[in-house]
């Protein structure tokens, strides 16, 4: 069992920076691969970028390649995303998701936060 709770997001001007967190439940949390997602209003759910256990591999979608970045911090069981030059299109419910097996990109995720918003006016 995996219990994530998301939080940071906000209301900023367009180019601006925010830090979303992801705070983990569980002993075994250094175990988990860990990924932001984000969902627009009438969309599915998309990838922004994932990180296996150890830190040492990331992925990040081609729209925000260069401008956020992902890391984790095990001992205090916290998931980051570091979103910076925002753009208006950048808008949506940011989600943590965490699973115990890592296939990079094409990882499935079981365990879900609650989700935080995210909205960047121009």
């Amino acid at each position: 069992q995996m219990d994530l709770v998301e939080s940071g997001g906000g209301l900023v001007q367009a180019g601006g920076s925010l830090r979303l967190s992801c705070t983990a439940s569980g002993r075994t949390f250094s175990y988990y691969h860990l990924a932001w997602f984000s969902q627009a209003p009438a969309k599915g759910r998309e990838s922004v970028a994932s990180i296996n256990y150890s830190s040492t591999e990331t992925y990040y979608a081609d729209s925000v390649k260069g401008r956020f970045t992902i890391y984790r911090d095990n001992a205090e069981n916290k998931l980051y995303l570091e979103m910076n030059n925002l753009k208006a299109e950048d808008t949506a419910v940011y989600y943590c998701a965490a699973s115990a097996l890592f296939r990079g990109p094409t990882t499935v995720y079981p365990y879900w936060g609650q989700g935080t918003q995210v909205t960047v006016s121009s």
